[in-house]
């Protein structure tokens, strides 16, 4: 397993300084920034946002917000009935029992509604200076790919990688494997152009050209063409084993003739059949 502190050096080699993507200005726009995320981009929230807290600023002004308004609003990010009402409702929690601010705490922030553990620590850890490591999928994906963790649960692999970080690189390391699981170490990875290739422990690295071809075939896969209109599946390359074990070459669909009758068209094969009939009737 590769140490968690050498990915990190990797990581912040190519990513200087990892940082949340979204735009916020307080703890409050991360907040409700970080809920409307969920099941959407960055970019669509930062595009979204802005009209949205120049109308409700904080979290007094959104708390008595109509429904039906901040539904429209934040139609973009999707999901908008579910968040509006989340973030109307998270806003008059925090009115009730913080005095608008958002808490600084783990239990105060989940018990907010609409907020989890990813949630609360994108604010801890981003808008309030308090330690906290995010997972998300790419964190999920990228860690385990990696070799930091064999955990598959965001709680589990949190719980981990807080293990062997020190508290002051939690946010950081989060950060990196979130940029690079966007931008390199996607669900089909851009191997040959990973930091920590060399260190990683993922048993299907992509190689050369392939691995920036998101639209090549796998290796060994069979090829699609098309001849005078019709698909034609050529074998690959790589011989095929006989049952001796002995390696036979393949043929090729297209090195099989076709029957003639099979060159027709369906109304030609009936126009030919038609006229046969109409000879046979002419000698009777």
């Amino acid at each position: 397993m590769p140490s968690a502190l050498a990915v990190l050096d990797r990581l912040l080699r190519h990513y200087p300084s990892p940082d949340t993507e979204l735009v916020y200005r307080n703890a409050f726009e991360l907040l409700v920034a970080t809920v409307l995320s969920a099941q959407s981009t960055d970019r669509r929230v930062n595009e979204t946002t802005p009209a949205l807290f120049a109308r409700y600023p904080d979290a007094a002004t959104l708390a008595t917000a109509a429904l039906d308004d901040v539904e429209a609003l934040v139609r973009p990010t999707g999901f908008f009935r579910v968040k509006a009402r989340a973030i109307i409702t998270l806003s008059h929690q925090l009115v009730q029992d913080h005095g608008g601010a958002v808490p600084g705490d783990m239990d105060a922030l989940t018990a907010l509604p609409g907020v989890g553990r990813k949630t609360a620590n994108v604010v801890l850890g981003h808008a309030l200076g308090v330690p906290g490591l995010p997972v998300d999928r790419h964190v999920l994906r990228v860690a385990e790919r990696i070799g930091l963790t064999r955990e598959t649960t965001p709680e589990a692999v949190e719980r981990d990688l807080c293990g062997v970080l020190p508290p002051e690189q939690w946010t950081a390391m989060s950060d990196g494997l979130i940029l690079h699981g966007r931008r390199i170490c996607r669900p089909r990875p851009l191997c040959p152009q990973c930091e920590v290739r060399d260190i990683c422990r993922y048993p299907f690295k992509t190689a050369g050209r392939a691995a920036l071809d998101l639209d090549a075939p796998a290796a060994g896969a069979p090829t699609r063409r098309r001849k005078a209109g019709v698909p034609i599946v050529e074998a690959s390359r790589t011989p095929a084993p006989d049952k001796s074990g002995a390696y036979v070459s393949r043929t090729t669909k297209a090195d099989r003739r076709a029957p003639k009758a099979e060159s027709r068209t369906p109304n030609a094969a009936r126009r030919s059949s038609s006229a046969v009939g109409a000879r046979k009737r002419g000698r009777r």
